[in-house]
């Protein structure tokens, strides 16, 4: 089978190592382009918050435990010195104390003779610059940066002093540079790893999530077919087991309209050949012979047109039953008066048959109620009637009743015609099933079928019951509104 360039296999691989792409160039950008930046920006925030710190216990007693502390924790460099810039205290990282011991410089003490004396480590570089901005700012503030330190400063009240002095917090923001070159050198591996180890599941994902599609995409090519035996393995997701159900029932609709084609060529091409046979010949007829023959003319053409009507029927018919068939939509439900409409087309019958000595005789209950639609409900029993007016007895007569029993509407059509064979009872709700209309005067064998559609619909109940040379008994149950 020849692989599709832009198959959904390979779509999914190449999104996935694109998202892999996408994710290392950004941690890329994070942890090597940007990190100096945001080391540095945080760094910064750091000192601020330090400085206000101190600043708030500047008055404390224990001001220069406080100061020490907070500079081991931060790794800050703190100075304390007055305006003039003289150190009043120090302190960083390293050191616990504030001062270191000079041995050089020993002067007497009573007890062993020495006096150890000791200096305040050296002002940093800046320090010059940076008092003289704090001299020189509104609010007593100031800032100093560059590429490798950062110092932020202010004027504070220090405990044991009456005016006021200089905090110096400084720090280092170059000290990630290191970090970020081992962390690149990291990156290269854990990049060149991950890269390997993603197209491996690449691979794997697009295979399990392209398989299932392929197998759908299969099924989908042989909707309708006779041997469908595409495999499809459910379970894989809750979509995709949804759009397999989809297919299968679209198979089987479109099997059954197949079966309904080969069944409407197979069944109605004689219905359809005869009255067309028919109306070609006695058309020839009054052309080549009965044209001059007023009498013959006129019978040749009754024959035309019986035939044309009876076409028309077939076609009415057919359309009908396969509206029934194919439509998507429910049939809009409503409260219908079954009374009244069997009644009414009981009148209909009444009118147009009377005249030819039918007796129509009816036993209909009053106040029948169900939920239905009633067009499609007339059509039911009108096809019912029109099928016992066409098996009817010598006697003519038919029977039209509506009664209840036991929450269920019965409505029964019957005749004292020729009756129906045991072996084909079974099969007179079937559509096209013409024996029984051929031999007698059918049309299409569908008006059996379309009643059973629509009784369906209703979600009633067909029933028939015959006896050769006895007539029949045509039934239809539904149930009433309660």
């Amino acid at each position: 089978m020849k692989r599709k360039t832009n198959s959904f296999r390979k779509k999914l691989l190449s999104w996935f190592m694109f998202f892999t792409v996408v994710i290392f160039t950004v941690l890329w950008l994070l942890q090597t382009v940007f990190l100096q930046k945001f080391y540095n920006s945080m760094i910064i925030r750091n000192t601020v918050k330090v400085a206000d710190k101190i600043s708030s216990e500047s008055q404390s007693s224990d001001i220069t435990s406080y100061i020490d502390d907070i500079s081991r924790s931060n790794s800050i460099l703190v100075f304390v010195t007055d305006t003039d810039g003289n150190i009043m205290y120090s302190s960083d990282e390293y050191k616990k104390g504030h001062k270191f011991k000079d041995e050089r410089l020993e002067m007497p003490y009573n007890g062993n003779g020495k006096e150890m004396r000791f200096h305040y480590r050296e002002l940093p570089e800046n320090y010059t610059e940076f008092l003289s901005a704090v001299n020189a700012s509104d609010n007593g503030e100031a800032e100093l940066q560059n590429d490798d330190i950062y110092v932020y400063g202010r004027l504070i009240d220090f405990y044991g002093n009456d005016e006021k002095a200089v905090l110096y917090v400084g720090t280092t923001l170059n000290a990630v540079g290191s970090t970020a070159r081992i962390i690149r050198i990291q990156l290269i591996w854990v990049t060149l790893l991950s890269i390997i180890i993603a197209f491996v599941l690449a691979l794997f994902m697009s295979k399990s999530f392209s398989k299932p599609v392929s197998q759908l995409n299969e099924k989908a090519h042989k909707l309708g077919e006779k041997d469908n035996d595409a495999e499809f393995s459910e379970g894989f997701c809750t979509e995709l087991d949804e759009l397999n159900k989809t297919l299968d029932t679209t198979s089987e609709k479109l099997k059954k309209n197949r079966e309904f084609q080969n069944e409407l060529l197979a069944n109605v091409s004689h219905d359809l050949r005869t009255p067309l046979t028919m109306i070609k010949g006695y058309a020839e007829m009054i052309r080549d012979i009965s044209r001059e023959d007023e009498k013959q003319c006129a019978e040749d053409v009754a024959v035309i047109v019986e035939e044309t009507d009876r076409l028309t029927a077939l076609v009415n018919e057919i359309l009908e039953y396969s509206e029934l068939q194919m439509s998507d939509s429910e049939a809009v439900m409503n409260d219908v008066d079954l009374s009244e409409t069997v009644a009414s087309v009981a009148d209909s019958f009444d009118k147009l048959y009377s005249k030819d000595g039918y007796v129509f005789e009816r036993n209909i209950a009053d106040d029948i109620h169900i939920k239905g639609n009633v067009s499609r409900l007339q059509r039911a029993i009108y096809n019912l009637l029109d099928n016992a007016v066409r098996h009817a007895g010598e006697d003519k007569w038919l029977g039209i009743s509506l009664r209840t029993d036991n929450d269920k509407a019965i409505i029964k059509i019957s005749d004292h015609g020729s009756g129906i064979a045991p072996e084909e009872l079974e099969h007179i709700w079937d559509r096209y099933y013409t024996k029984r209309q051929r031999s007698g005067k059918g049309v299409s064998g569908l008006g059996l079928a379309i009643v059973k559609q629509i009784v369906s619909q209703h979600n009633g109940v067909c029933k028939a019951e015959s006896e050769v040379s006895a007539g029949s008994v045509f039934s239809i149950e539904l149930s009433i509104n309660k």
